[in-house]
């Protein structure tokens, strides 16, 4: 059954699966923004209540990286709706106020992707170890760099844990490499400020040697900057994080040199699993790691 709801503003889609049960629930399933890796998630999430057969879900889907209103207003609509849980990517950690409101309405919450540093009302939080994942790309980059070598940074959302933990991790993975960091900019996760940020690191660094994007878009906008500067991709090296958003074409271009690719599809799938079993009383995991792997050009069919 398809649903269109007009609720607080924005457009939800309700989807219900398998016969009503007295043991059915449903889950409000709440992502960031509409790019690639958040329909893989959503597809993760169906998958888990087709399985299940007895799981309704709510799907809401913020505008950007850094909608925090938009994401307030779905969590508050789902809310109204009933859901009796909230399976949900945080854009920012003060949604947690609006998490707290409706934990005070019954609702139980399970983070996927990003964690909120230290607020306790999360049933589980599945996710890609981001550090575990950032020191895979460090170490890919201290393979191919060498001392004295300069690299750009091309960070997330300052301040998101989840991105922040990419740019750590990476540099806990270079440990051994003396690398010159020349600069690092925000790019809010989108591919105009990836272009941007890569754009004026090329710029004030005629020699620089390396560029790590903390997220796909950026990635994908770096290979732009350094295309449309006319740099071959034998020149520098580009290592980006999340395997989407044009790094595919990217690497088979030769313009990206490796990317960390997550499973957004087993984050949402174990997250709606976590969130049912909790629903009916069971226990779960507080931390259900989805995994991480390294992309090349010689390896990226297998994702």
């Amino acid at each position: 059954m398809n649903l269109k709801l007009l609720l607080a503003g924005l457009f939800v889609t309700a989807v219900t699966t398998g016969p009503a049960l007295a043991q059915d629930v449903t889950i409000g399933f709440i992502t960031k923004f509409p790019v690639p890796f958040f329909a893989t998630m959503e597809d993760g999430a169906r998958e888990a209540a087709e399985e299940d057969g007895n799981i309704a879900l709510v799907f809401g889907v913020g505008e950007s990286a850094t909608d925090i209103e938009g994401q307030i207003r779905l969590i508050e609509s789902m809310v109204v709706q009933g859901v009796d849980g909230i399976a949900i990517t945080p854009v920012d950690p003060t949604v947690a106020s609006t998490l707290d409101r409706a934990i005070e309405n019954g609702v139980k919450i399970v983070l996927m992707d990003n964690d909120i540093p230290d607020w306790d009302g999360r049933t589980a939080l599945a996710t890609t170890d981001n550090y575990a994942a950032g020191v895979i790309a460090g170490e890919y980059l201290a393979g191919v760099l060498s001392d004295g070598d300069t690299l750009g940074i091309l960070e997330g959302v300052p301040g998101v844990p989840a991105l922040d933990d990419r740019v750590n991790g990476m540099l806990e993975g270079l440990t051994g490499v003396n690398v010159d960091i020349v600069g690092r900019g925000a790019t809010n996760c989108t591919e105009e400020l990836g272009i941007s940020v890569a754009e004026d690191l090329l710029t004030a660094n005629p020699e620089l040697k390396a560029i790590y994007a903390a997220c796909g878009p950026p990635a994908a906008g770096a290979a732009r900057a350094i295309e449309n500067a006319g740099i071959s991709g034998d020149d520098i090296v580009l290592v980006g994080f999340d395997f989407c958003c044009g790094e595919a074409e990217a690497l088979a271009a030769g313009l990206e040199d490796a990317t960390v690719a997550q499973f957004p599809f087993n984050m949402a799938k174990y997250g709606v699993e976590a969130l049912a079993a909790a629903l009916r009383g069971g226990e779960v995991e507080s931390l259900i790691d989805s995994g991480a792997a390294l992309v090349t050009p010689d390896n990226m069919d297998e994702f």
